[in-house]
């Protein structure tokens, strides 16, 4: 036999020998035996719409249903040739196929994950799956709960926005029995921003400029991420002009230049201005806006007492409801100023250290109340309509808008005039002399008691001193007793001018509206005074015989009096009784009674 072939017969029983072993491997495998619920690894040989297959190195292939993979995503689904972990469920079904589940195998090596993260308080890596009660589906390999309230720093409030997203979570709880994992999210951020904030805290300074992202809304501002650690910023730092929210200056996802205003490393607070990397438009206010000049700006907003007007970003101005007009009361200021309207107005006040700016509308018009002190007098007749009536007066419309006040004091001479529907009503024209104008508070006194007649000289022609009349008390006082008398007048009985005996007082004796019997002292017609007395009257019938004459009155004749049909009844009353001297005069009375007592006492001193 040649070296050739020698050479080829041992080529061929080598290739024997290969044959034969490949043959015993595979011999070895197909009888090899299988456990369910064994964990083995394959290869993936095929992917189908419905399954995967997959070599186990056994007489038939595994099979791993496609629905265990629903929640995968598409890049991360087995592919021809990936080795694949599972778990053996049944060694053979009706196709032939080993049926395995890689999803058991998934959750039995992702639950000793989750053991061993729990105990060193490592991170773990999962998948948002969709929106659960109270929180989120994550899967970390196995199914685990990740509650709202700590899916982030602050409550979300909508939690959607985090489906379908891979992050790290923190496991904070584990019972393996229930098959419950309760993860944290908010665990890793505030860890990742306590990092970042004490390399955030290094660079921070109050007074730089840093750049941000406004990351959430509030009612009273925004918080913005300056890179891991978040700061305020408040909506009055916003902008120098008025917000109504801090949406009308900035929105989420913003990226915005804020300046530092404070910092606290203790807290953490960090206070962020926007406004501040703007000039301050007061501190040069009153060069660009002088007391006096004219102004145009729109209003923004109204109150019950005023309305604010914007007369550039912010500057604002109000005009109060006093300076919206010079003759009529404005109650609401909506009616003549309504939001977003455009105003004129005239600058009246500038405080810059307040930052108050005041704004006057009526004195872009004249002064009605100027002109018409120039137009009248003391002393001139105006004529007028009564426009309205209260306790104390009535208002009589002079010109449009402006009116003058006619007292109750004003509207009789001596008669007590309680209410002014007594002598007006509501439309009468009538005549009044102004007596007094007041343009700064723009305040009118009139009087119609010199067109009637004057009460105090028709008494004094119809009566005179000495004579008894009869009256009504009117009121007790401690010092006398005011006595109202028929034509309507009042006079005062002083108290010496009684019988009343030590110890008692005259409220005890006198009530007001009882009538009463007294004498006249004095009849004052320019002072509108009269003194009267109870003392030494006598009875009644006395004062009914015919009288001797009269002494001469103050202020009228006998003759005048007889001449007018008033001759006095009581005329023998009049002449004191031998012995008794002269009464001294009491004060007077009416409707300033009370004020003159002093003076009185003084008169009666003297």
């Amino acid at each position: 036999m040649s070296s050739q072939e020698v050479k080829r017969n041992s080529g061929r029983k080598s290739e024997e020998v290969a044959e034969n072993g490949e043959f015993a491997r595979l011999l070895a495998e197909s009888e090899r035996s299988l456990t369910e619920g064994e964990l083995i690894r394959g290869r993936v040989l095929q992917v189908t719409p419905d399954e995967v297959i997959v070599d186990i190195g056994y007489k038939s292939e595994g099979m791993i249903p496609r629905h265990e993979f629903q929640n995968v995503p598409a890049s991360k689904l087995p592919a021809v040739g990936q080795e694949i972990d599972a778990i053996l469920e049944r060694t053979e079904d009706p196709s032939g196929y080993v049926i395995l589940s890689h999803e058991k195998a998934r959750r039995i090596k992702a639950w000793d994950m989750v053991e061993a993260a729990f105990a060193s308080g490592a991170s773990v890596r999962g998948r948002v799956i969709e929106r659960v009660k109270g929180g989120l589906a994550v899967d970390i390999g196995v199914r685990a709960f990740l509650p709202g309230s700590i899916a982030d720093t602050r409550p979300l409030k909508n939690l959607d926005i985090l489906k379908g997203r891979e992050m790290e979570f923190r496991v904070v709880g584990l019972d393996k029995k229930r098959g419950n994992i309760v993860l944290s999210r908010k665990a890793i951020l505030d860890e990742v921003a306590e990092v970042k904030k004490k390399e955030a805290a290094e660079a921070l300074a109050e007074g730089r400029t840093l750049h941000g992202v406004v990351k959430n809304l509030t009612e009273y501002g925004a918080f913005v991420d300056l890179g891991g650690i978040d700061g305020l910023l408040h909506v009055t730092d916003m902008s120098w002009g008025r917000l109504a929210h801090p949406s009308e200056a900035v929105h989420v996802g913003q990226a915005v230049d804020v300046k530092v205003l404070k910092f606290d490393p203790e807290s953490g607070r960090i206070s962020l201005g926007m406004k501040q990397l703007k000039p301050d438009p007061w501190q040069d206010l009153p060069s660009h806006y002088p007391v006096g000049a004219r102004v145009r700006g729109r209003v923004v907003s109204l109150t019950e007492y005023g309305a604010f007007v914007e007369l550039e970003e912010g500057i604002e101005g109000l005009i109060h409801v006093s300076e919206m007009s010079w003759t009529k009361k404005v109650k609401n200021p909506a009616k003549l100023l309504p939001v977003g309207s455009i105003v004129e107005a005239v600058i009246s006040d500038v405080n810059t250290e307040t930052r108050r700016l005041s704004l006057s509308l009526r004195a872009t018009e004249a002064n009605p109340w100027e002109r018409l002190a120039e137009k009248y007098r003391i002393g001139d007749r105006i004529n007028g309509v009564v426009r309205n009536l209260t306790d104390f007066g009535a208002f009589v419309e002079i010109e449009e808008g402006i009116d003058g006040l006619v007292h109750v004091s004003d509207m009789s001479w001596g008669r007590r005039v309680k209410h002014p529907s007594e002598v007006l009503r509501k439309g009468d024209q009538i005549q009044a002399i102004l007596t007094a104008i007041d343009v700064e508070n723009r305040r009118i006194s009139l009087s119609i008691k010199e067109f009637r007649p004057n009460e105090w000289e028709a008494f004094a022609r119809k009566h005179h001193s000495g004579e008894v009349v009869e009256g009504r008390v009117a009121k007790v006082a401690d010092f006398g007793v005011f006595v109202r008398l028929p034509e309507g007048l009042e006079g005062l009985m002083h108290v010496s001018e009684t019988d009343l005996a030590r110890g008692r007082k005259l409220s005890d004796v006198y009530h007001p509206d009882e009538p009463i019997r007294v004498r006249i002292l004095r009849i004052e017609v320019e002072e509108q005074r009269i003194g009267l007395s109870s003392r030494d009257l006598g009875p009644a019938a006395e004062a009914d015989a015919d009288p001797e004459p009269p002494t001469e009155p103050e202020h009228s004749s006998p003759h005048e009096v007889h001449e007018e049909g008033h001759a006095d009844p009581h005329l023998q009353a009049l002449v004191a009784p031998p012995g008794l001297e002269a009464p001294t005069p009491a004060a007077a009375s009416g409707e300033a009674a009370e004020e003159r007592v002093a003076e009185q006492v003084a008169d009666r001193a003297s």
